[in-house]
């Protein structure tokens, strides 16, 4: 335990989970995705949809996806901002399942270069934040270390094959989960390593025939 989980982040607004994990999640979601966000469908689920602007949900989401921190003063004029630079956003209320973390948003968000990006997450506490998904790829991911995610074929010895290509790299695993969906032949592998990957080991694994999609998580 940190002075961090003791006391909270710092932020503006009156809710750690409602304000401050709201803004990590449309920072972290621009951070990862590598480009400004021109226009978003922001999708409220849960109490992110109950006290969406009692507690300032709203204009948090939309400073993070800015790039603003928590602690960030200009957050209450997110909307304003955003409207002088262009970016377009709308809310929209929905039930994303009985499974789904109740503070939990979506995003559908389209990119300065005009592609497509979805993110989903979540506010577990204290400002800490956990990404579920990202462009149909199941996550479960805060941040603590870089990770690596593989959509890959659900066969037998191809989860033993993936971590023996990384230990023979020496890429020491602090921690793997797996998420299969129903009735899909592909199943979706978590990595989390020590060190970051080398982009000459993830065009490797991109490479072989088990592998349908690779997508990196920067540590943050």
């Amino acid at each position: 335990m940190n002075l961090f989980d003791i006391v909270g982040p710092v932020m503006v607004g009156p809710s750690s989970s409602h304000t401050a994990g709201a803004v990590r999640i449309g920072q972290v979601s621009r951070h990862l995705l590598g480009e400004s966000v021109k226009e978003a469908k922001i999708l409220l689920h849960g109490s992110f949809l109950a006290t969406g602007k009692g507690h300032g949900t709203d204009k948090a989401l939309v400073g993070g996806i800015l790039g603003f921190d928590p602690d960030d003063a200009r957050i209450k004029y997110s909307f304003e901002l955003a409207k002088e630079q262009g970016v377009k956003f709308e809310f929209i209320k929905t039930n994303l399942g009985e499974n789904v973390h109740p503070n939990t948003v979506k995003m559908e968000m389209i990119l300065e270069d005009g592609s497509k990006s979805t993110v989903m997450g979540a506010s577990i506490g204290g400002g800490n934040i956990k990404l579920t998904e990202m462009d149909g790829l199941a996550l479960d991911f805060n941040g603590s270390r870089s990770a690596v995610v593989l959509e890959i074929k659900d066969i037998p010895g191809a989860i033993a094959f993936i971590t023996g290509i990384l230990g023979h790299n020496n890429k020491n695993i602090s921690m793997i989960s797996t998420n299969k969906p129903a009735k899909s032949e592909y199943t979706f592998l978590t990595i989390e390593t020590e060190d970051e990957l080398e982009s000459s080991l993830i065009d490797q694994l991109r490479k072989f025939e088990v592998v349908a999609k690779v997508v990196v998580l920067d540590k943050f």
